[in-house]
């Protein structure tokens, strides 16, 4: 049994990362601020699920508060941490910048610092297949460059990697991110394309299918994102004994610290997830093509071998299979005619 803090802990990774923890004897120490930019009332019910248990305890408190923060990190001591609480989203990047310099660089920031001042064993945290950007050589592998984002969003993840390295660098903190891979499933986020697409759907509205639906992305069932978390959280990042200097590796180190994608290795159309969600929901979508988006990209794809090598693990949850089980959640928090 471990110590873990989750931020995030109302988000949709961190509340099924946190059910599995405490499921399996952990004590977990939970941080969220619940704030706006999503249906608070979601977040609350996701947080219901967790309150009550023995063995977990939270924080309404945003990652930015640097007083607070180090002082929930000196109170709770906390083993190992999962840094999920971010400022999300492409497109709302392009409206407020400031908030996710705001989350996810100072934020970020006293991350770091509360982990370093108290002897955390591991960092795991999130980042995203965003940091790829303008890299169109698919599959995606960690030992590509990622030196050029398309988004605010994508920058501040790349920046998490590199001030990661550095802390792993300096003060030989452990630390893992995770490469993110469009997650989806039961309780999932409202700003995503599963989520307001069963909405528009049940309520007779088109749905705006961007790039005229010329999109692919690596959609990742929720499971298979907190096994890969939990995996990872429970195996310590180390020095690559093979690391060469004069040929540096972007996804390893001298220094204990590793990049991993976390995806499903089966990069799926878009219109073919449309097509699985129209049948789950036995309706047929309204279609409204529209051009290419500022800040995203036509496709992704995970190489997951490094992941598998660590841990033994990749998902490989059919994407068929994942939004029925979405459209089942679905139907049953909002109701059949909601």
């Amino acid at each position: 049994m471990m110590k873990v803090l989750v931020t995030g802990a109302a988000g949709f990774i961190g509340m099924h990362c946190i059910e599995r923890l405490l499921a399996r004897g952990d004590q977990v120490v939970g941080i969220d601020n619940l704030n706006d930019y999503y249906d608070v009332a979601l977040k609350e019910s996701r947080l219901s699920r967790i309150a009550d248990h023995a063995a977990f305890r939270f924080h309404r408190v945003s990652i930015e508060d640097k007083e607070a923060m180090a002082g929930i990190f000196a109170e709770e001591k906390p083993d190992r941490v999962i840094h999920l609480a971010a400022q999300a989203g492409v497109r709302y990047s392009l409206e407020n910048p400031h908030a996710y310099i705001d989350a996810n660089l100072q934020g970020f920031m006293n991350i770091l610092e509360g982990c370093r001042h108290n002897d955390v064993a591991h960092l795991a945290y999130a980042s995203s297949s965003s940091v790829y950007g303008g890299n169109a050589q698919m599959p995606f592998s960690e030992h590509h460059s990622v030196d050029h984002p398309v988004s605010l969003y994508a920058a501040t993840k790349k920046a998490n990697e590199l001030m990661a390295h550095t802390y792993s660098h300096l003060y030989g903190l452990p630390t893992t991110g995770l490469r993110f891979f469009t997650v989806y499933g039961p309780w999932g986020r409202p700003d995503m394309a599963l989520f307001l697409f069963t909405d528009a759907i049940r309520n007779g509205r088109p749905i705006d299918v961007f790039n005229q639906g010329a999109m692919v992305r690596d959609f990742t069932y929720i499971d298979d994102i907190v096994e890969g978390v939990i995996r990872v959280l429970d195996k310590t990042a180390t020095p690559d004994p093979d690391f060469d200097p004069m040929n540096p590796d972007p996804g390893t180190s001298t220094a204990p610290f590793r990049v991993f994608n976390i995806g499903n290795g089966n990069p799926t159309p878009l219109m073919d997830y449309i097509g699985a969600l129209e049948d789950a929901l036995g309706m047929t979508a309204e279609k409204n093509m529209m051009p290419m988006q500022p800040g995203d990209v036509p496709a992704t794809s995970a190489d997951t071998s490094e992941l598998r090598d660590w841990v033994g693990f990749a998902p490989n949850t059919d994407v068929r299979d994942g939004v029925q089980r979405f459209v089942d959640w679905y139907i049953g928090y909002y109701g059949r005619n909601g």
